[in-house]
């Protein structure tokens, strides 16, 4: 099974949130991983966020930080590509969408027509139905 892990999934899982054990089980039962370039921004970002309000220390920002170095360094890293920019701008069965989770429906979007199937990891609703619509399984359930 191919799994698209999408920032909101991957952000869970490094700050220890109650889904974080779906999360990994779903990370754990995957053939290959994929994910976007912006993932590491969003999750570098969300963690920065995370230690300035309290939620983490810098400690634990910085176990979290090489966590995610080293699953980048095992997953495949879609770059925003011409094919990805053009299904980013393009209607979504569900809109509104926001202009970065259009990037992540796009990115796995794209690796279902090139594998004939994708599953989508995802907490985020508004991808989850998106991806649903396309005809991408949705993790957790």
């Amino acid at each position: 099974m191919i799994l698209y892990a999408e920032s909101s999934a991957v952000l869970s899982w490094l700050l220890g949130e109650p889904v974080q054990s779906r999360v990994i089980a779903e990370l754990q039962a995957a053939d290959r991983i994929a994910t976007s370039a912006i993932t590491v921004i969003e999750c570098a970002r969300g963690l920065a966020r995370a230690r300035h309000d309290g939620r983490i220390s810098g400690v634990e920002e910085r176990a979290a930080l090489h966590l995610l170095d080293e699953a980048f360094g095992s997953w495949h890293v879609l770059e925003i590509s011409e094919d990805v920019v053009g299904r980013a701008r393009s209607s979504f069965p569900a809109e509104p969408i926001r202009s970065l989770d259009a990037i992540h429906v796009a990115s796995a979007w794209s690796i279902l027509d090139a594998a004939g199937q994708v599953t989508t990891l995802s907490l985020d609703e508004r991808v989850r139905e998106n991806a649903r619509a396309l005809g991408m399984k949705v993790v957790p359930g």
